[in-house]
């Protein structure tokens, strides 16, 4: 971040910077270097474009970072919050989408080619350390909540690997939106985690696009894996209502399906130490295939991941 805590420079000056060791980061033995700028400040598109004019032979890639954070000054608790707190996180979650396009307007002006990739590399929510802990370890707990922050944000980030080449979650264990909480000897898995265990279906898959229309942040991606399985993973936000879907193919003529779903009771559910876990997936049922046909009814605060 060298906007701030990196050196508080102008996009000028690090450019400059940038390539003086760049020139002298060598390649030895066959072995090669993979050459990452440090990127802009959330929206400064005025970043992007001045690496880009000036050091983009000399990088593989640019990064940049981006928070889901409540205010800045004020981040809130991670497991106490109003549903107004939650739809207004879910909002900054997926405005990322209009960061990455624009971000990436600017990239193909210069590289059209698509040569230089545009990395994520610090993505997640942010909120008060939990009572007691050291605050500079940033331990947070984890909800259902973050698990719909954790599954918007893959299913934007899908749309956009053709340049979106990185995109790293800050971070795995005990800090921010990790995927394993650990007190001594035990550990929990995090919702977080288990969207990133129902969604690895999709990597190393073929993106598909789909075109859909829904009111609210209902949320949808597809892949075909090597195999020819289409995976589909539905995101339902909202708090009150089911959503009932039809889905038909352009091609795919499915006539078996299967699934998971990840839920909880409650949007403030989390998993704690030493407790059954109030969050993990379970066997979807609400699904079935008909005439060609999908047909699915999501439930409130719902995330769900589908084989054909």
């Amino acid at each position: 971040e060298t906007w701030g805590c990196g050196g508080n420079m102008t996009p000028e000056y690090y450019a400059d910077i940038y390539k003086r060791y760049n020139t002298f980061a060598r390649d030895y033995s066959g072995n090669r270097l993979y050459r990452i700028a440090s990127g802009a400040n959330n929206n400064d598109y005025n970043w992007t474009r001045v690496l880009m004019d000036r050091a983009r032979w000399d990088m593989h890639a640019v990064s940049f970072h981006y928070y889901s954070v409540p205010e800045w000054n004020n981040k809130g608790s991670a497991t106490e919050f109003s549903q107004e707190a939650y739809y207004t996180l879910l909002e900054k979650a997926i405005a990322v989408e209009g960061l990455i396009l624009n971000h990436i307007a600017v990239m193909d002006a210069y590289d059209p080619q698509k040569r230089v990739a545009l990395l994520l590399d610090e993505w997640g929510t942010w909120y008060d350390v939990e009572p007691g802990t050291n605050p500079g370890h940033l331990f947070q707990q984890n909800t259902l909540r973050d698990a719909m922050v954790a599954a918007l944000s893959l299913n934007i980030f899908h749309k956009y690997t053709e340049r979106l080449k990185m995109a790293n979650i800050a971070q795995v264990v005990n800090v921010l939106q990790a995927m394993i909480l650990t007190q001594g000897k035990e550990m929990v898995l995090t919702p977080t985690y288990h969207v990133f265990r129902m969604y690895n279906v999709h990597q190393n898959a073929t993106f598909i696009p789909l075109e859909y229309q829904a009111e609210g942040l209902l949320s949808l991606s597809a892949s075909r894996d090597g195999a020819g399985t289409l995976h589909l993973s539905l995101v339902n936000p909202s708090l009150s209502d089911t959503v009932s879907l039809e889905l038909s193919f352009d091609a795919l003529r499915p006539h078996t399906v299967q699934g998971e779903i990840l839920t909880a009771r409650d949007i403030h559910a989390c998993n704690r130490f030493g407790q059954a876990p109030e969050v993990a997936p379970a066997p979807f049922k609400g699904c079935k295939v008909s005439g060609g046909k999908l047909h699915v009814t999501l439930p409130a605060a719902s995330i769900v991941v589908l084989s054909l």
